[in-house]
Protein backbone atom coordinates (compact mmCIF):
# COMPACT_ATOMS: atom_id res chain seq x y z
CA UNK A 1 0.00 0.00 0.00
CA UNK A 2 2.92 2.50 0.01
CA UNK A 3 4.02 2.55 -3.26
CA UNK A 4 0.03 3.39 -4.50
CA UNK A 5 0.23 6.35 -1.64
CA UNK A 6 2.07 8.19 -4.34
CA UNK A 7 -1.61 8.09 -5.97
CA UNK A 8 -2.66 10.29 -3.43
CA UNK A 9 -0.36 13.10 -4.26
CA UNK A 10 -2.03 16.54 -3.93
CA UNK A 11 -2.10 19.24 -7.17
CA UNK A 12 0.08 22.34 -5.52
CA UNK A 13 -1.25 24.11 -8.65
CA UNK A 14 -4.97 23.43 -7.30
CA UNK A 15 -7.08 26.26 -5.65
CA UNK A 16 -8.46 23.65 -3.19
CA UNK A 17 -5.96 23.68 -0.10
CA UNK A 18 -3.72 20.48 0.09
CA UNK A 19 -4.89 18.82 3.39
CA UNK A 20 -8.55 19.00 1.84
CA UNK A 21 -7.41 17.38 -0.74
CA UNK A 22 -5.40 14.66 0.46
CA UNK A 23 -8.67 14.41 3.25
CA UNK A 24 -10.52 13.72 -0.16
CA UNK A 25 -8.26 11.28 -1.36
CA UNK A 26 -7.69 9.47 1.35
CA UNK A 27 -11.31 9.20 2.06
CA UNK A 28 -11.57 7.57 -1.74
CA UNK A 29 -9.19 5.25 -0.89
CA UNK A 30 -11.16 4.05 2.53
CA UNK A 31 -14.46 3.86 0.25
CA UNK A 32 -12.61 1.84 -1.73
CA UNK A 33 -11.18 -0.92 0.43
CA UNK A 34 -7.22 0.34 0.28
CA UNK A 35 -7.36 0.11 4.23
CA UNK A 36 -9.55 -2.56 6.12
CA UNK A 37 -11.76 -1.19 9.30
CA UNK A 38 -9.46 -1.14 12.61
CA UNK A 39 -5.87 -1.31 10.29
CA UNK A 40 -3.85 1.33 11.14
CA UNK A 41 -3.31 4.36 8.43
CA UNK A 42 0.22 5.38 7.75
CA UNK A 43 1.48 8.27 9.87
CA UNK A 44 1.92 11.57 9.28
CA UNK A 45 5.65 11.10 9.18
CA UNK A 46 5.23 8.51 6.26
CA UNK A 47 2.57 10.60 4.81
CA UNK A 48 4.84 13.76 4.64
CA UNK A 49 7.61 12.02 3.09
CA UNK A 50 5.87 9.81 0.59
CA UNK A 51 3.80 12.78 -0.41
CA UNK A 52 6.91 15.34 -0.13
CA UNK A 53 4.55 16.95 2.02
CA UNK A 54 4.80 18.72 5.47
CA UNK A 55 3.43 17.02 8.36
CA UNK A 56 0.93 20.18 9.33
CA UNK A 57 -0.37 19.38 5.97
CA UNK A 58 -0.73 15.70 6.69
CA UNK A 59 -1.86 15.86 10.66
CA UNK A 60 -4.88 18.72 9.18
CA UNK A 61 -6.14 15.89 6.56
CA UNK A 62 -6.00 13.38 9.58
CA UNK A 63 -7.88 15.25 11.78
CA UNK A 64 -10.43 16.19 8.87
CA UNK A 65 -10.95 12.59 8.45
CA UNK A 66 -11.07 12.20 12.49
CA UNK A 67 -14.14 14.60 12.89
CA UNK A 68 -15.87 12.67 9.85
CA UNK A 69 -15.51 9.59 11.73
CA UNK A 70 -13.84 8.14 9.07
CA UNK A 71 -10.59 7.68 11.54
CA UNK A 72 -10.36 7.10 15.24
CA UNK A 73 -6.93 7.74 17.11
CA UNK A 74 -5.44 5.64 19.70
CA UNK A 75 -2.79 7.25 22.13
CA UNK A 76 0.18 6.01 21.74
CA UNK A 77 -0.66 3.10 19.00
CA UNK A 78 -1.94 5.31 15.66
CA UNK A 79 -4.44 6.09 13.96
CA UNK A 80 -7.06 3.49 12.54
CA UNK A 81 -10.12 3.14 10.27
CA UNK A 82 -13.00 3.37 11.90
CA UNK A 83 -15.75 0.58 11.47
CA UNK A 84 -18.90 1.73 9.80
CA UNK A 85 -22.47 -0.27 10.19
CA UNK A 86 -24.63 1.02 7.02
CA UNK A 87 -28.05 -0.14 8.28
CA UNK A 88 -30.60 -0.07 5.56
CA UNK A 89 -33.95 1.07 6.33
CA UNK A 90 -35.76 -0.45 3.61
CA UNK A 91 -35.73 -4.43 5.41
CA UNK A 92 -36.34 -5.11 9.33
CA UNK A 93 -32.87 -7.21 10.96
CA UNK A 94 -31.28 -7.35 13.77
CA UNK A 95 -27.94 -6.06 14.92
CA UNK A 96 -26.29 -8.95 15.14
CA UNK A 97 -27.55 -9.88 11.53
CA UNK A 98 -26.26 -6.45 10.23
CA UNK A 99 -23.06 -6.77 11.49
CA UNK A 100 -22.59 -10.93 10.73
CA UNK A 101 -22.84 -9.63 7.12
CA UNK A 102 -20.66 -7.35 7.00
CA UNK A 103 -17.77 -9.27 8.67
CA UNK A 104 -17.71 -7.48 12.09
CA UNK A 105 -18.02 -9.93 15.26
CA UNK A 106 -21.62 -9.07 17.19
CA UNK A 107 -21.25 -9.43 20.77
CA UNK A 108 -23.13 -8.23 24.13
CA UNK A 109 -22.35 -6.66 27.49
CA UNK A 110 -25.45 -7.21 29.61
CA UNK A 111 -26.20 -4.20 31.93
CA UNK A 112 -29.74 -5.16 32.97
CA UNK A 113 -32.38 -7.88 32.67
CA UNK A 114 -34.97 -8.14 34.83
CA UNK A 115 -39.25 -8.31 34.83
CA UNK A 116 -41.17 -5.23 35.52
CA UNK A 117 -44.20 -3.88 35.90
CA UNK A 118 -45.15 -2.16 32.53
CA UNK A 119 -44.17 2.03 32.52
CA UNK A 120 -47.35 4.79 31.30
CA UNK A 121 -44.68 5.11 27.96
CA UNK A 122 -44.44 1.27 27.70
CA UNK A 123 -48.14 1.06 27.97
CA UNK A 124 -48.46 2.98 25.33
CA UNK A 125 -45.52 2.55 22.76
CA UNK A 126 -47.06 -1.36 23.30
CA UNK A 127 -50.72 -1.48 23.46
CA UNK A 128 -50.95 -2.71 26.89
CA UNK A 129 -52.98 -2.93 29.42
CA UNK A 130 -51.93 -1.11 32.92
CA UNK A 131 -49.75 -2.59 35.83
CA UNK A 132 -48.81 -5.72 33.00
CA UNK A 133 -46.16 -7.38 33.41
CA UNK A 134 -42.80 -6.78 31.01
CA UNK A 135 -39.25 -8.35 30.32
CA UNK A 136 -36.56 -4.88 30.45
CA UNK A 137 -32.96 -5.47 28.71
CA UNK A 138 -30.16 -3.41 28.71
CA UNK A 139 -26.87 -3.71 27.06
CA UNK A 140 -23.73 -2.25 25.08
CA UNK A 141 -23.86 -3.32 21.82
CA UNK A 142 -20.45 -4.37 20.41
CA UNK A 143 -18.49 -4.97 16.92
CA UNK A 144 -15.12 -6.31 17.08
CA UNK A 145 -15.45 -5.33 20.52
CA UNK A 146 -15.79 -1.72 20.04
CA UNK A 147 -19.28 0.12 21.52
CA UNK A 148 -21.23 0.78 18.83
CA UNK A 149 -24.78 1.08 20.68
CA UNK A 150 -26.13 1.40 24.09
CA UNK A 151 -29.51 -0.44 23.59
CA UNK A 152 -32.67 -0.57 25.82
CA UNK A 153 -35.66 -2.78 24.76
CA UNK A 154 -38.93 -3.86 26.94
CA UNK A 155 -41.00 -6.70 25.84
CA UNK A 156 -44.00 -7.52 26.81
CA UNK A 157 -43.88 -10.70 29.51
CA UNK A 158 -45.70 -13.01 27.67
CA UNK A 159 -43.23 -13.00 25.24
CA UNK A 160 -40.70 -13.42 27.27
CA UNK A 161 -40.84 -14.40 30.71
CA UNK A 162 -37.34 -15.09 31.79
CA UNK A 163 -34.62 -12.44 30.12
CA UNK A 164 -32.01 -14.14 31.52
CA UNK A 165 -32.48 -17.06 29.00
CA UNK A 166 -31.78 -14.07 25.75
CA UNK A 167 -28.07 -14.39 24.41
CA UNK A 168 -26.30 -12.22 22.33
CA UNK A 169 -29.36 -12.05 19.79
CA UNK A 170 -32.96 -10.65 20.74
CA UNK A 171 -34.52 -11.65 17.80
CA UNK A 172 -32.98 -14.59 17.62
CA UNK A 173 -34.28 -15.68 20.84
CA UNK A 174 -37.89 -14.08 19.62
CA UNK A 175 -37.83 -16.44 16.15
CA UNK A 176 -37.03 -19.72 18.53
CA UNK A 177 -40.08 -19.27 20.38
CA UNK A 178 -42.65 -18.17 17.23
CA UNK A 179 -42.61 -14.37 18.13
CA UNK A 180 -40.04 -13.29 15.28
CA UNK A 181 -40.83 -9.37 14.26
CA UNK A 182 -42.38 -8.68 10.66
CA UNK A 183 -42.76 -5.02 10.73
CA UNK A 184 -41.32 -2.10 12.93
CA UNK A 185 -41.69 1.53 12.91
CA UNK A 186 -38.67 3.76 13.74
CA UNK A 187 -38.28 7.40 14.40
CA UNK A 188 -34.42 8.93 14.90
CA UNK A 189 -33.17 12.34 16.12
CA UNK A 190 -30.00 13.47 17.16
CA UNK A 191 -29.00 13.75 20.62
CA UNK A 192 -25.83 14.58 22.57
CA UNK A 193 -24.56 12.05 24.86
CA UNK A 194 -25.44 12.34 28.70
CA UNK A 195 -22.50 12.03 31.04
CA UNK A 196 -23.69 7.98 31.43
CA UNK A 197 -23.45 7.52 27.91
CA UNK A 198 -20.55 8.82 27.03
CA UNK A 199 -19.22 6.93 30.11
CA UNK A 200 -20.48 3.28 28.41
CA UNK A 201 -19.89 4.30 25.23
CA UNK A 202 -16.54 5.54 25.84
CA UNK A 203 -17.00 9.26 23.59
CA UNK A 204 -16.76 12.99 25.24
CA UNK A 205 -19.86 14.03 27.24
CA UNK A 206 -22.15 15.72 24.41
CA UNK A 207 -21.09 13.78 21.67
CA UNK A 208 -23.57 13.46 18.83
CA UNK A 209 -25.10 9.76 19.63
CA UNK A 210 -28.57 9.21 17.45
CA UNK A 211 -31.24 7.98 19.00
CA UNK A 212 -33.91 5.71 17.32
CA UNK A 213 -37.11 4.66 18.84
CA UNK A 214 -38.25 1.66 17.34
CA UNK A 215 -41.66 -0.50 17.85
CA UNK A 216 -42.00 -4.12 15.94
CA UNK A 217 -44.88 -6.04 15.67
CA UNK A 218 -45.83 -9.50 14.67
CA UNK A 219 -47.70 -10.67 11.82
CA UNK A 220 -50.97 -10.28 13.55
CA UNK A 221 -50.67 -6.34 14.63
CA UNK A 222 -49.12 -6.97 18.33
CA UNK A 223 -46.42 -5.21 19.39
CA UNK A 224 -43.55 -6.55 20.85
CA UNK A 225 -40.73 -4.89 21.13
CA UNK A 226 -39.74 -1.25 22.56
CA UNK A 227 -36.13 -0.93 21.53
CA UNK A 228 -34.61 2.44 22.44
CA UNK A 229 -30.67 2.79 20.89
CA UNK A 230 -28.49 5.16 21.28
CA UNK A 231 -25.95 4.73 18.24
CA UNK A 232 -22.54 6.29 18.26
CA UNK A 233 -22.87 8.76 15.24
CA UNK A 234 -18.76 8.11 14.31
CA UNK A 235 -19.67 4.57 13.86
CA UNK A 236 -23.59 3.67 13.25
CA UNK A 237 -25.45 5.22 9.74
CA UNK A 238 -27.96 4.88 8.10
CA UNK A 239 -29.18 4.49 4.52
CA UNK A 240 -32.39 4.95 2.66
CA UNK A 241 -33.28 4.47 -1.05
CA UNK A 242 -35.61 6.35 -2.50
CA UNK A 243 -37.44 5.98 -5.57
CA UNK A 244 -39.10 8.49 -8.37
Amino acid sequence: MLSQLRDFHPDADSDTPLYVQLANKLTDGIAAGDWRVNEALPSERVLSEMLTISRVTARKAIDMLCERGMLTRKRGSGTYITPKLEQPLSRLTSFSEELRERGFSAGSRWLQREIGIASPTEVLSLGLSPNMPVARLKRLRTADDVVMAIETTTIPAQYMPNPHSVQDSLYGYLEANGTIPMRALQHIRAVNASAEQAQLASIPAGAAMLHITRVSYLDNGAAVELTHSYCRSDYYEFVAESRR
